[in-house]
């Protein structure tokens, strides 16, 4: 008997205000949601409807005005710079649209980058960064820099980099954004492995209707609120 998923994400009542100049814009408005360990969301809506402040909220690199946000079992309204800091990089991988590769490094060095950070010792790096290479068919460019591969070569060197740490989650915003078709369908059919194969959650951003088949649930923004969330019978 499968257990029951536990919840990975929750968010009560949400909401964030930016102030610019003397306005105000409310970017998401009282939103409440919860995502199970293991699932593939797609947050879809036009521009400006607060998709990329839901997904930088969720991992922790903005926070809400009110509300509060639980990751893993976890609030982080009253954690500290480091406490956050540290859930984002154990618990979260990101891969935005531009793909934001150090360009004097090699691929290798570029996955290699947050062990380093975290403090793994030489022996523990060099294993992971060959696991995950073997992982996304990787090998033959490990030793090619950023201007040497293709967008979408990149793009999967990006998400590479955000599997360094082993997380939980991997948030995607846009990430076929800068993409063609082919390139875009190969980094889905990527993302949607390491969500099946290895159940990691993916919380995906985008506009794009056509992604919304990988994906087993389809949260709607407007005006930051969600106004549908529907199953894709994935």
């Amino acid at each position: 008997m499968k257990a029951k998923a536990y919840e990975i994400v929750r968010l009560k009542n949400v909401t964030k205000v930016y102030k610019i100049g003397y306005y105000e814009v409310v970017a998401l408005n009282d939103v409440s949601l919860e995502i199970k360990d293991g699932e593939f969301i797609a947050v879809m809506g036009p521009s400006g409807s607060g998709k990329s402040t839901l997904l930088n909220i969720i991992g922790c690199l903005d926070k809400p005005t009110s509300g509060e946000v639980f990751i893993n079992g976890v609030s982080t309204k009253k954690l500290s710079e480091k406490k956050l800091t540290e859930l984002r990089r154990d618990t979260i991988g990101f891969v935005f649209q531009q793909y934001n590769l150090i360009p004097t490094l090699t691929a290798r060095e570029n996955i290699e980058l947050p062990m380093i950070f975290k403090g793994m010792d030489e022996r523990e790096r060099e294993n992971r960064v060959r696991e995950i290479l073997e992982m996304l068919t990787l090998e033959n460019l490990a030793d090619r820099k950023p201007m040497e591969l293709s967008g979408g070569q990149q793009q999967k060197v990006a998400i590479a980099r955000a599997l360094a740490n082993e997380p939980k989650i991997l948030l995607c915003d846009e990430p076929t954004g800068n993409l063609d078709s082919r390139s875009g369908h190969e980094i889905m059919e990527t993302i949607k492995m390491l969500n099946r194969e290895e159940g990691m959650t993916v919380i995906l951003v985008t506009h794009d209707e056509s992604l919304k088949k990988y994906a087993e649930r389809v949260i709607r923004l407007r005006d930051g609120r969600i106004v549908d969330v529907s199953s894709t019978g994935n």
